[in-house]
């Protein structure tokens, strides 16, 4: 950089890699103002000096800054002013990571449900299967149950208590009958609606860890008005195998009504505890 008393903001503009428009509105702000202006034909000029405060305003900005909290910052201050606002901004920071994070982990999920659905429908996946069912922590709220699928799944209820209980969640709606026998014969009447829990507040009292059991699982392709045929399917393969079924159900809703209006596309994993008799 050429050693110079005044540099014009053209110049500026070119040593710092910054736009004009950029520095005039750092001055309009107050964070960045030329040491001269030209009374003729109001030209902006800056010293080295000056210069040199580019740099820190765009350290700032790496760091998180906003331009309004730069004030009082760029110029330096008192070891205590610093601290504050250092230690507000960590406070933000981490506020804001762990928002992202939340948002990554909802995505994903979604994502993956519908690449699950996806591979279920293209390999025409009907037959019942055994498997573990890890245990998770779940947000849940028990409702009356009418067999309207659209209205248990997209739940505004269920949405409400979770902003109220500042819960956040992920994953599919999975419905909890108390009654496998019920459900299969179309006689419930209330479902516990659950979700993964992300980060459940401390102080919320509808939350239940679930699962650390063996369970009989069955896709159910399209319609959720004949989803009960699926209970039967399960009943008579656990009876072949000496399988007792256990005495509640789970409907996952791997996709539904909040990713297709397509009925024929949905895909729901029918699930039921089971035991050795």
């Amino acid at each position: 950089m050429e050693e110079k008393k005044l540099y014009s903001i053209g110049e500026v503009s070119k040593i710092c890699n910054i736009s004009t428009k950029a520095l005039r509105f750092y001055d309009k702000i107050g964070i960045i103002s030329p040491d001269m202006i030209c009374k003729e034909n109001s030209y902006r000029y800056y010293n080295k000096e000056t210069l040199m405060t580019v740099p820190v305003v765009k350290y700032y900005k790496q760091m998180g800054f906003k331009l309004e909290e730069m004030q009082g910052l760029v110029e330096g201050n008192t070891y205590y002013y610093l601290e504050q606002n250092f230690r507000n901004k960590i406070d933000q920071l981490c506020l804001q990571e762990q928002q992202i994070h939340n948002s990554y982990v909802a995505v994903k999920d979604w994502y993956e449900l519908i690449q699950e659905a996806k591979m279920v429908l293209q390999n025409n996946v009907h037959e019942v299967s055994v498997r573990f069912l890890p245990e998770s922590t779940f947000c849940s709220l028990t409702q009356k149950f009418e067999y309207n699928y659209m209205e248990s799944i997209i739940n505004i209820e269920w949405t409400n208590h979770l902003e109220k209980a500042e819960n956040e969640i992920t994953g599919p709606v999975i419905l909890k009958f108390d009654s496998f026998e019920d459900k299969m014969k179309g006689k419930c009447d209330t479902a516990t609606i659950m979700q993964k829990a992300i980060h459940p507040c401390k102080e919320c009292l509808n939350r239940q860890t679930y699962g650390g059991i063996m369970v009989a699982s069955v896709y159910h392709i399209g319609r959720h008005e004949t989803i009960d045929e699926e209970y039967e399917r399960i009943a008579g393969w656990a009876a072949k195998r000496g399988y007792q079924c256990g005495k509640e159900s789970f409907e996952r809703y791997v996709v539904d009504y909040w990713t297709t209006r397509n009925p024929e596309e949905f895909v729901t994993e029918v699930i039921v505890p089971v035991y050795r008799q």
